[in-house]
């Protein structure tokens, strides 16, 4: 009789912590949050941007409020970092305002975010359930343009997103979503033995370039940058990095004698300078296309473009890069300058995101922050992160942490 009560207590205390455990978790979401607004266009963040101390802007709500960037497949978090990226800084300035600009002002920015999952719909857009739960941490990029991320809550994509390991911190999560995503992507093109130039290696993505060129068996890995000695330390480790402000790397003698078999330009204007060299008679840095060599990149000659019509696109991004692929393939070209690929390196599914948070998991690739961040989430810390991101001579990832429970 007593063994009888005592298994009776202890399934009934079973059940009920069961019960407990199967509960979901629930979250008060206010209907007023701190978010980011920048009101106008404008180079002078001192004048259109600002974080309010106190919750003056509306929360989104899920299924209700449509998100800024135009996506589907939406859930609700709990924002606790963002990174910035070159599109953040575009779409402030007003430059592509006709193709990335925000619906109304006031906006809030951002696109490049970790938070926490506190509401998901009851069911996706293609009609099965989310894939993710309430409670979840993770990591989304920015879909369409950037915008809508930078508040306490945001509505983030599920497309593009994936849960983030526990020993990922949310602002290297930030970091990697899309900047470290895009390096794995353009790794998977760099073959073993391969000798890789990184052409911009000192930013967001060329610092996470860097260590998946080394990982995915380059022989011998260069970067150009402005500061050169970083290129050379933890983690990036080039084997060598030169200063663009005070050396041409088009002639340096020992890339000279022995050409990469990739260049791969994340700066913009790698191209122009290699037909300069050619046509100066000078020997090239890099191999043709008949010898195997490549260049590729995911940005025209001037990284800081303006578009307001479709005609500006063409002439920007589509027709230099169709004639640039098609005479290193098939033209002239084919013997002295290398295979030219204009690289769509952000895949609008998730499989890429999960191997980048799987090797950071692994410590195989580190997240690169900007020694100057992360940034705090007030007024001054975001207008110092958009400053910095507008130079174009950031030290990896602009970082802004949203919250943290440390």
């Amino acid at each position: 009789m007593i063994v009888s009560s005592i298994v009776l207590v202890i399934n009934i205390f079973i059940h009920i912590m069961t019960s407990i455990h199967a509960q979901p978790m629930s979250f008060q979401i206010p209907p007023k949050m701190r978010a980011a607004q920048c009101t106008d266009y404008g180079k002078n963040v001192e004048e259109i941007l600002s974080v309010p101390q106190e919750g003056t802007v509306d929360t989104p709500r899920l299924g209700i409020d449509k998100p800024p960037a135009a996506f589907k497949n939406e859930m609700l978090i709990k924002v606790q970092a963002v990174a910035l990226a070159p599109g953040d800084a575009r779409v402030m300035s007003g430059k592509t305002r006709e193709f990335q600009g925000p619906p109304s002002f006031p906006y809030t920015p951002g696109g490049d975010v970790c938070g926490i999952v506190v509401a998901v719909p009851e069911e996706t857009k293609k009609g099965g359930q989310c894939k993710f739960s309430v409670g979840d941490r993770v990591a989304a990029r920015f879909m369409n343009k950037p915008l809508g991320m930078l508040g306490e809550y945001a509505l983030c994509n599920t497309d593009v997103c994936d849960v983030v390991p526990q020993n990922v911190s949310s602002e290297d999560a930030a970091a990697l979503v899309s900047s470290g995503m895009v390096a794995v992507v353009l790794a998977d093109r760099i073959r073993e033995g391969d000798r890789v130039l990184i052409y911009g290696a000192g930013g967001g993505v060329g610092s996470h370039l860097c260590q998946m060129a080394r990982l995915q068996g380059a022989s011998y890995v260069a970067g150009v940058g402005r500061d050169s000695e970083r290129l050379m330390e933890a983690p990036l480790y080039c084997d060598y990095a030169v200063d663009y402000t005070k050396t041409d790397p088009f002639s340096v003698k020992e890339w000279c004698d022995k050409p990469f078999d990739v260049i791969i330009d994340l700066a913009g204007g790698a191209w122009p300078a290699l037909l300069q060299h050619r046509s100066s008679g000078h020997p090239s840095i890099v191999k043709s296309a008949k010898s195997k060599g490549r260049y590729l990149t995911l940005t025209p000659d001037n990284p800081v473009f303006e578009i307001h019509k479709m005609r500006d696109f063409f002439k920007i991004f589509l027709f230099p890069s169709l004639g640039r692929a098609i005479s290193s393939r098939i033209g002239l070209s084919r013997a002295s300058m290398p295979k030219y690929s204009y690289v769509l390196a952000l895949p609008e599914t998730s499989e890429a995101l999960t191997r980048t948070l799987a090797l950071a998991s692994e410590k195989k690739l580190i997240a690169c922050i900007d020694e100057q961040g992360p940034f705090p989430f007030t007024s001054d810390g975001v207008r110092r992160a958009f400053e910095l991101q507008a130079s174009y001579h950031t030290k990896g990832k602009v970082v802004i942490t949203v919250y943290s429970d440390k």
